[in-house]
């Protein structure tokens, strides 16, 4: 109780002469007065000089206030009065409590407070002067005020306590890029301002000790609650305001937002961390914990994983302190008896003063005097009505709660039917992927099994081959071997005719040998004939022999010893012819000998004979059966070889004229490529080519050789196929006359290539089948891809400078030409057209005019803050090098000033053909919309270097929200024009049966049908092409590239 006497009596703040009680006043006047004295005590309370923390209740009773008399009059009237300058510690709880206004004041507070900024800024600055202790905090914290009132005063739409839902997050930017632009920023300081007053307290804290228990401690503790609050609403809404700029402007422009977004980031999850391990905050506040890893902006989906932080305040348990303490409890008198009730009791014990020592006690002070029944009336009537206030402010924060549990669960709801929506996408995604796997399992699986039949063939051929080789060595053997036996039996035979020329002597000479002897020598005789007739015949049969020749050639061995013994008895008679008559029994014995000898020899030669036969007729057949199977072979092997390649030429005409069918798909018009990756292609394509006319060169040469010409014709079909799909693709970038031309030279390539397999399917011109006209039409496609590389790839930086100069000087010859056409269109129209066409007319091309004025003051103004920067920022060097340092920059200025032009161009082109009657109004429309977002893209690219208090970007931000504006108006002619004349066309059913009006609803049915599904593919062609020109874009502007000092 002492400690909150020196408290109240330190604070020298007397109640103001306007708030003590006049008798005779109204019933107005007393409850004015009650009012203000309750609010007054409840202030004083709140804001006094001991270091604890502000109670709940007395903050409540000021938000109450607040609401009660719709501003903060009352509030300001009791803080002014208090010494905020000479004590630190109330000027800290001033600052705690005026945030709680703020925040869940009424509205008005904001407004009222505003009056005293230039006092709070004096006193922010006078507390600056302090390097510790409450001193430096209240500077920081005074300084997050200002950035607070400030940021509401200039976005109203945005609460005290910055609950807003996605959509009112919407509608604050009012649908203006630029807009969200200077949001995002402005956001970006108020969350600065909250993080470093975070900072300031946690550095003020020794952490290595239990601060939070104490009450000094929870005293510079207790405001970090509302600067949580506010940072996770912060953090939420710039998270979602970077994801949509980054759907509006390239990546490039917003660096400087995801930089700052990250070191902001990384501050706010180490506080929320080191918040959340504090005892005093963990029963008063759950604080949400950040994610891992900072949000990836240059990833579209990635929005749909970030989750809002939510921070819950649990409802604390009403304390026996809450219920009898009565906040607006007025002050007795002084002369009651001695001793006080029991609520006075209560307040003393709470308050820490005495009824003779309070400095509020007006009832003393006034000389009134009541009895005890009337002050415990009073007293009750007091409780009552405080009760009935707390109550009520207990149902106003349970309803405030119920609505933001209900927003959340709307949100929710919400967030979990896009998640179905996506879920339902994803698995229609995942169900075509799996079609098109399974269908491309069932190609790898095909070829596969061509390929291993293939390999099987060319396996099968080389063995045939091998096999052939070693018959044909076995033939060259057995042909020897025959050669051989041919001689041996020549010799055999002049020793037989040396045998009978010997037999025939001795018939001359014993022609009286009785004739036994010449039987037997005739019979001999005939057997030598018949043996020689043999021996031909075997001679014969012995040259289709192939492998068992040598069982014969042993067999002819043994014939001949037989014919060698034969000789020598013969030798032998020849010998003995003097004795033969002497001993005429002797040589009869002899040549009956002989006799059995020639029949031996007579039996074995025909034994051997007839296996002879029997195995030559055998080998005969044999080789002829290999040689018929290896004819059959080869002619097979011929044939699979063709056939082979065959297959190939078919197939790659196959895979040609599929790429071909690509180009009509309507599917492949959302596809886009760089003109620099059509060259590569074109270029691998010509060198294919060279190598399939080399390969036919060998394959005509050696026909056996077929795998080399099987690999160029499938390199050659997919690079084709490529190519031509490349080059379409290319085509969907570029403007109509090129794109027609790379499109016609595309389909001349594919011809080309279908009639150059053609030739070589046949064998009768696969030797005339040349590739000179396939080549000219590659080269002419790689041309016109040389032409369609960005020119800004090929400059040096030293000419940056003047290539700025020339932009910004082309954007403003086009738009002067755009202004004159625009003019001369008003003048024909004029002449020509009448009626509700002329008037249309008129309105369109003078909105057009006004944009086009808007957009010449933009440029003009685009110019001077260019010229600020460049002299604000080049010091001692010269323009061109300033440019060249800041290439990136100067490379985005570039590309804005040409999407200006450029649109200028197109949107008067498309109205000149609206204003004919050949032309759409959507066209015109569309080209607005263009040059709005090109004109937004050109101020965010000055805006980057340039200072923010320079008047020239103020004259830069004026002409924009002007260009946005004419555009506007070009939109609304256009589209009212468009009403007026579709306005002629009325339908007339009153002839039709119903029969007729039932189909025509079903052919209506049909055709909306057709459009939805029309539309959604439109839509997707465009978000790819979107995403596709920003990716051109970076490599033309080069923002992919990172800085080499970065």
């Amino acid at each position: 109780m002492d400690r909150v006497k020196s408290s109240i009596q330190q604070v020298s703040n007397p109640i103001p002469k306007g708030l003590i009680r006049r008798p005779g006043a109204s019933s107005l006047e007393l409850e004015k007065e009650n009012f203000e004295r309750s609010q007054t005590v409840s202030i004083n309370k709140a804001i006094n000089t001991q270091e604890v923390a502000v109670k709940e209740k007395h903050a409540r009773t000021c938000i109450l206030g607040t609401h009660h008399e719709r501003g903060a009059h009352t509030f300001w009237a009791a803080a002014n009065r208090l010494p905020l300058s000479s004590n630190a510690v109330l000027c800290w709880k001033f600052c705690h409590v005026f945030h709680k206004l703020l925040r869940d004041g009424h509205p008005n507070v904001i407004k009222d407070s505003m009056r005293n900024k230039a006092d709070l800024s004096d006193m922010s600055r006078m507390w600056g002067h302090l390097s510790e202790g409450y001193g430096k905090l209240c500077s920081v914290y005074l300084k997050l005020l200002i950035t607070k009132m400030e940021f509401h005063i200039k976005n109203p739409r945005f609460p005290g306590n910055l609950q807003m839902t996605d959509r009112q997050l919407e509608e604050a930017g009012e649908n203006d890029v630029n807009n969200f632009f200077q949001l995002t920023v402005e956001m970006f300081d108020y969350l600065e301002c909250e993080l470093n007053l975070f900072l300031a307290v946690f550095s003020s804290l020794d952490m290595s000790r239990s601060v939070s228990v104490t009450a000094a401690g929870q005293c510079r503790l207790a405001p970090l609650i509302q600067v949580i609050l506010d940072c996770s609403h912060l953090y939420d809404y710039t998270v979602k305001l970077l994801f949509k700029l980054h759907s509006c402007l390239p990546a490039d422009t917003l660096q400087g937002h995801r930089d700052r977004f990250q070191e902001q980031f990384k501050k706010l999850k180490n506080l929320f961390y080191r918040s959340s391990n504090l005892q005093y905050f963990k029963r008063l506040i759950q604080i949400p914990q950040l994610p891992e890893n900072p949000p990836n902006f240059l990833r579209a989906s990635a929005l749909s994983e970030h989750i809002s932080p939510v921070v819950v305040i649990p409802l604390e348990a009403s304390s026996p302190e809450s219920e009898n303490v009565v906040e607006t409890e007025e002050l007795v008198d002084t002369d009651v008896p001695a001793q006080p009730s029991a609520p006075e009791n209560r307040f003393d014990d709470v308050f820490g003063t005495s009824s003779a020592s309070d400095p509020f006690n007006f009832n003393n002070q006034n000389g009134m005097y009541k009895d005890e029944r009337d002050s415990q009336i009073e007293q009750l009537t007091r409780e009552v009505r405080a009760l009935k206030e707390e109550l009520e402010s207990f149902k106003m924060e349970s309803s405030r709660l119920c609505q933001s549990l209900r927003s959340r669960v709307s949100e929710l709801e919400a967030e979990l039917e896009e998640q179905s929506h996506l879920k339902q996408q994803a698995l229609g995604e995942s169900e075509f992927l799996r079609a098109e796997l399974e269908d491309l399992r069932r190609v790898r699986e095909d070829t596969e099994k061509e390929q291993r039949s293939l390999t099987e063939i060319e396996r099968r051929a080389q063995a045939n081959e091998q096999r052939y080789t070693k018959l044909k060595e076995k033939y060259t053997a057995l042909v020897q071997s025959h050669a051989d036996l041919l001689r041996k039996n020549a010799e055999v035979t002049r020793q037989m005719t040396v045998a009978r020329a010997a037999q025939d002597e001795v018939e001359c000479v014993r022609k009286e040998m009785e004739e036994q002897v010449k039987a037997a020598q005739g019979e001999a005789l005939r057997r030598e004939k018949e043996q020689e007739e043999q021996v031909q015949t075997l001679q014969e049969e012995l040259q289709a022999s192939r492998e068992e020749l040598e069982r014969l050639k042993e067999s002819v061995a043994s014939s001949q010893q037989s014919s060698k013994a034969l000789s020598s008895q013969v030798s032998t008679l020849e010998m003995e012819k003097s004795s033969l008559a002497e001993t005429l029994a002797q040589k009869e014995a002899e040549l009956t000998g002989l006799g059995a000898e020639l029949e031996r020899v007579q039996g074995s030669l025909a034994s051997e004979r007839a296996s002879g036969v029997k195995v030559a007729e055998t080998l005969q057949n044999q080789l002829n059966e290999k040689e018929s199977r290896e004819q059959e072979l080869e002619s097979q092997l011929v044939a699979a070889r063709w056939a082979a390649l065959q297959g190939a030429l078919g197939e790659a005409e196959q895979i040609i004229q599929d790429s071909l069918t690509r180009l009509d798909d309507p599917a492949h018009i959302s596809c886009t490529s760089s003109a620099d990756y059509l060259v590569s292609r074109a270029d691998t394509a010509l060198n294919c080519v060279d190598r399939l006319q080399s390969a036919r060169d060998r394959y005509l040469t050696d026909s056996t050789d077929v795998s080399e010409m099987l690999r160029a014709v499938a390199q050659f079909a997919h690079l084709l196929g490529d190519t031509v799909v490349q080059g379409s693709a290319t085509s969907h970038m570029v403007a109509a006359e090129l794109a027609d031309t790379l499109a016609e030279d595309v389909k001349s390539c594919g011809s080309e290539a279908l009639a150059l397999l053609t030739r070589l399917k046949e064998q009768s011109t696969m030797g005339t089948a040349d590739g000179s006209s396939l080549k000219a039409a590659l080269s002419r496609v790689r041309g016109t891809a040389e032409e369609l590389r960005p020119r800004g790839l090929e400059l040096q930086q030293g000419e940056l400078g003047d290539l700025v100069e020339q932009e910004m000087a082309a954007t403003s010859a086009a738009v002067e030409s755009a202004a004159a056409r625009i003019e001369e269109m008003l003048n024909k129209s004029r002449a020509v057209d009448t009626g509700v066409k002329m008037e249309v007319n008129e309105r369109i091309l003078a909105s057009c005019t006004e944009l086009m004025e808007a957009i010449k003051e933009l440029v003009l103004s685009s110019k001077d803050l260019q010229r600020d920067i460049v002299e604000s920022g080049r010091g001692a060097a010269s323009m061109k090098e300033f440019y060249a340092k800041n290439s990136r920059w100067t490379e985005g200025l570039i590309s804005a000033s040409k999407a200006v032009g450029w649109g200028a161009t197109v949107m008067v082109d498309a109205a000149d053909l609206v204003v004919q009657g050949q032309g759409k109004f959507e066209e015109l429309m569309v080209c607005s919309h263009e040059i709005a977002a090109s004109t937004a893209q050109l101020v965010a690219a000055s805006k980057v270097k340039a200072d923010k208090d320079s008047p020239n970007l103020a004259r830069l931000q004026q002409a924009s929200r002007g260009v946005t504006q004419a555009t506007a108006g070009v939109v609304a002619s256009t589209k009212s024009g468009k009403s007026q004349i579709e306005e002629k066309d009325t339908m007339d059913f009153s002839s039709m049966t119903l029969t007729q009006i039932k189909r025509q609803e079903m052919d209506s049915q049909v055709r909306v049908l057709e459009l939805e599904t029309w539309l959604q593919k439109e839509r997707e062609r465009l978000g790819e092409l979107r995403k596709k020109h920003y990716e051109l874009a970076g490599v033309a502007e080069g923002w992919d590239e990172e800085e080499g000092t970065g």
